[in-house]
């Protein structure tokens, strides 16, 4: 799958980004997917032409692009646990500036700029996301309930807007939560509160797993959780996108 940079117009300025798509000359359902706290990396790449060798165009924002383009920080090849405290200091400060607002203003953005993009079909699109990229990508779902049909967070602090951002939803959810990460009775909590909104999802949590799972790069790694949201995740994508 090639690997095309990107820059999006914002309403703050230029986002570095980039998209992976099959190069058949075709039209494919678009995909939005917010990475990690960690950023824009090869594994990002990777994870994304996984995606895309799936029928999809599949867009990957540096979310904070305001304090310069990715890699904001440099990583080592292995995030391990020597080096995560360090790794986590620099990055927290971006994140903590990167608030709900922001988020909404750039999604509108990230949208608008996938779905003008000619590789990609008319029609709704999905949205991913890992860590707090899956606080964003429900955030982003919430605000756009005519645009985005399916919506995917992994070990994500997808609880922190609670029951005003459910009632907003329309998209098809799935949440893979870490084992790590969740109660059952957070758990319980959350789901509840789905319900009551009158969302279609599921949440569930991976066997073994705690938060990061997804990531090769880090030692949260868990090859068994990475499948499985491969699994769930192109289950999702094919329900809610099959006809676009």
């Amino acid at each position: 799958m090639p690997i095309k940079s990107l820059r999006i117009p914002t309403a703050a300025g230029q986002a570095d980004a980039f998209a992976a798509f099959p190069d058949h000359g075709e039209r494919h359902p678009g995909v939005l997917m917010y990475a990690d706290g960690f950023g824009i990396r090869p594994v990002l790449r990777e994870m994304a032409r996984e995606l895309a060798g799936h029928g999809y165009y599949v867009l990957v924002p540096n979310s904070f692009y305001r304090h310069g383009p990715a890699p904001l920080v440099e990583l080592p090849e292995y995030i391990g646990e020597g080096v995560r405290p360090a790794v986590f200091a620099q990055l927290m400060p971006l994140i903590e500036a990167h608030t709900a607002e922001r988020v909404l203003r750039d999604a509108d953005a990230y949208l608008r700029f996938l779905t003008t993009q000619p590789e990609v079909g008319a029609g709704p699109v999905a949205v991913t996301g890992y860590c707090i990229g899956g606080l964003y990508a429900m955030r982003t779902a919430a605000a756009h309930p005519d645009q985005v049909a399916a919506v995917a967070a992994f070990h994500g602090p997808v609880g922190v807007d609670g029951a005003d951002l459910f009632s907003r939803l329309t998209a098809q959810v799935h949440l893979g939560h870490a084992e790590g990460d969740v109660t059952p009775e957070t758990l319980g909590e959350l789901n509840q509160a789905l319900d009551a909104a009158g969302v279609g999802y599921t949440s569930e949590v991976y066997p073994g797993t705690i938060h990061g799972f997804t990531m090769s790069d880090t030692d949260a790694f868990s090859a068994p959780g990475l499948q499985r949201h491969w699994d769930r995740l192109l289950s999702l994508l094919d329900r809610a996108l099959s006809n676009t």
